[in-house]
């Protein structure tokens, strides 16, 4: 199946695996009374679910992809991720500053996948 390629399946467990993390790291922010290694321990298990993701990702799409490609995908999804995540769980407001380092890490990307300079 197409759907299955080489190419596209990284970027779905990426982004998938990007939540599980996101969720993982940021997620006990919502619960500031909960003990610290309460907050650990769930980081840790919904981590592990993200390791099953991104290991396979990067498996899969390492030889479709370069490995600075691979890292490339996963930072402009992480922070895609990030954003979103931040907006709807956490209530925080979008600035200029988060607009403009999202521009400069897909300029990142650009680069690494298309830029000029070889």
């Amino acid at each position: 199946m197409p759907f299955l390629s080489p190419a596209v399946l990284p970027i779905l467990l990426l982004i998938g695996s990007n939540i599980f993390m996101t969720t993982a790291w940021y997620g006990h922010l919502k619960f500031p009374s909960a003990p610290m290694w309460a907050a650990v321990m769930a980081s840790w298990g919904i981590a592990l679910v993200e390791y099953w993701m991104a290991v396979p990702a990067n498996r899969i799409g390492y030889g479709t992809y370069t490995g600075a490609e691979l890292k490339a995908i996963q930072e402009a999804i992480s922070i895609s991720v990030f954003v979103v995540f931040s907006v709807v769980v956490l209530g925080e407001k979008l600035t200029l500053n988060t607009g403009v380092g999202f521009v400069l890490i897909g300029l990142g990307a650009f680069f690494i996948f298309n830029g000029p300079l070889k």
